[in-house]
């Protein structure tokens, strides 16, 4: 039986961007093969009146206008919900299945450089876990998370690929700064569509794919 885990991102942008919306669509698609639930929480709510139809209609997603403390408010239930904090003083690992039932996501992973809005949850009661000392994005980091709590890999099992090399064309590749799950073909493991979308806006800077 799947084991019914929910992920929580929090998106604090009044906007959704083309790189926000295919890591979103990516995390809600391998939710649902896990069997848990995907929730974007603390989004604004003329955004979720107006979600792209194609994360709308992903049957593991669902958009909350509250924030973490509202769907949260009490200490017990709190010590369920895992906060994926870099300042933590524990590695995430195997063990914390049991301890946790969802697993809370700054939603500002994929920051370059990260900042630390997740401080503000550390101090509310939420228990925190590290995924590692380098950045990864938003869908690496939940991807990371499923393979230590529902496939019961640790930290040091995973296979990662940190800062690939990225070729746009024939004379041009780009260096992503971030750490990635390597795939079985070698190359690193990114939302469907992602590739075309770095290839396409070369020359902009990866803030502003967000």
């Amino acid at each position: 039986m799947p084991d019914r885990k929910t992920f929580i991102v929090e998106h604090l942008d009044p906007e959704l961007g083309p790189w926000s919306e295919l890591e979103y669509v990516a995390i809600a698609k391998e939710t649902a093969r896990a069997g848990g639930t995907f929730v974007l929480s603390s989004v604004p709510p003329a955004l979720a009146a107006n979600l792209p139809a194609k994360l709308a209609a992903e049957p593991a997603f669902r958009a909350e206008t509250r924030g973490v403390e509202e769907l949260y408010p009490g200490k017990e239930e709190r010590g369920r919900v895992c906060l994926l904090d870099p300042r933590a003083e524990k590695d995430i690992s195997p063990d914390d299945k049991a301890r946790f039932d969802v697993f809370l996501f700054g939603g500002i992973l994929g920051d370059d450089p990260p900042r630390d809005r997740t401080g503000e949850l550390r101090v509310k009661g939420f228990e925190g876990r590290r995924l590692g000392p380098v950045q990864m994005t938003t869908d690496t980091a939940v991807r990371v998370t499923r393979m230590v709590i529902n496939e019961q890999f640790t930290l040091n099992m995973v296979p990662y690929l940190d800062h690939p090399d990225l070729k746009i064309n024939e004379h041009e590749s780009t260096e992503m700064p971030f750490r990635y799950v390597k795939g079985d073909d070698g190359n690193p493991v990114m939302p469907e569509g992602m590739l075309d979308l770095i290839k396409k806006d070369a020359d902009k800077s990866i803030d502003d794919l967000f």
